[in-house]
């Protein structure tokens, strides 16, 4: 039976699993997962979040960890590969809350230098209006 009482303001990020991947990591995955997406005064995050163990035994770091999340107005992805699935999810964490950060304190005009003195920009100081002086005077 389906339900039509969805949450809107909860974050949708959805978690999936691919191998054997036991419920015990999963549930340590959501609770991280959420702690990161749920922080108050970010904005709402959607995408999906990928743990997998590889079935290669001789894979030194066999658990991968992967986020393609969209915050805002922002993408951000990130890679984590570990030996053991906790530590595959803490290194996720910790990517991901960085990323997260640097994303959403990045705004659209960072990358801009300032514009010239003869565009408005900040330079030389012009004198003030009646100060004896205009603009176009020239010393003797």
């Amino acid at each position: 039976m389906t339900s039509n009482n969805i949450q809107a303001a909860a974050p949708t990020v959805l978690l999936r699993s691919d191998g054997e991947v036991d419920e015990e990591t999963l549930a340590y995955a959501r609770e991280k997962i959420d702690a990161v997406v749920g922080r108050p005064g970010l904005p709402a995050a959607t995408g999906e979040v990928r743990i997998a163990r590889a079935a290669a035994h001789h894979a030194d770091r066999p658990w991968t960890a992967t986020a393609a999340l969209h915050v805002g107005r922002r993408e951000v992805v990130v890679l984590a590969e570990e030996a053991t699935g906790r530590e595959a999810v803490d290194q996720l964490q910790d990517r991901l809350r960085r990323q997260i950060d640097k994303a959403t304190r990045s705004g659209h005009n960072d990358h801009r230098t300032a514009a010239p003195p003869w565009r408005g920009g900040p330079g030389i100081p012009r004198p003030a209006d009646g100060s004896g002086q205009t603009a176009d005077a020239h010393p003797a």
